[in-house]
């Protein structure tokens, strides 16, 4: 009988930790759209129930670990990219896990974006949609494990 609980509670925590992953909250590796290669590792996190997330590493072979955003137009105009906030804003929607009413800025043309965040696969990836007047591109994130 005393087995008992303590399957119980490991079936709580896997059911907790199983949810928890439906979150865009962590690290997750960016991949070009074109080419198929890992670009950089992007941090989201979240503070009062908004998403912000920056770029924690740059993973592309021919990249400049310390170069700025040159394209930005705003005050991240000239800033490392390590470092870079690019996501701002986004929250839960009601009722869906989704994350939306955000920004996305896409450092190599210095525009901004409006965002929608959408974990899939079980959080193992993410859906990344970036869109001005409803017409953008989505791109697939890979959880960092």
């Amino acid at each position: 009988m005393p087995k008992l609980p303590l399957i119980a509670t490991a079936c709580v925590f896997w059911a907790g930790s199983a949810m928890a992953q439906m979150t865009p909250v962590g690290a997750w590796q960016t991949i070009d759209d074109k080419t198929g290669e890992v670009k950089s590792q992007i941090r989201i996190d979240e503070s009062g129930g908004v998403l912000g997330g920056r770029i924690e590493k740059l993973l592309r072979k021919d990249v400049k670990q310390d170069a700025v955003c040159e394209e930005c137009t705003d005050d991240r105009k000239g800033k490392p990219l390590v470092g870079l906030e690019i996501i701002r804003g986004a929250k839960k929607a009601e009722g869906k896990d989704v994350w939306e009413d955000g920004k996305i800025l896409d450092p190599e043309n210095g525009k901004t974006y409006t965002l929608r965040l959408t974990p899939i696969d079980g959080g193992k990836k993410l859906e990344v949609r970036g869109s001005v007047l409803g017409i953008g591109r989505t791109q697939t994130w890979v959880r960092v494990q």
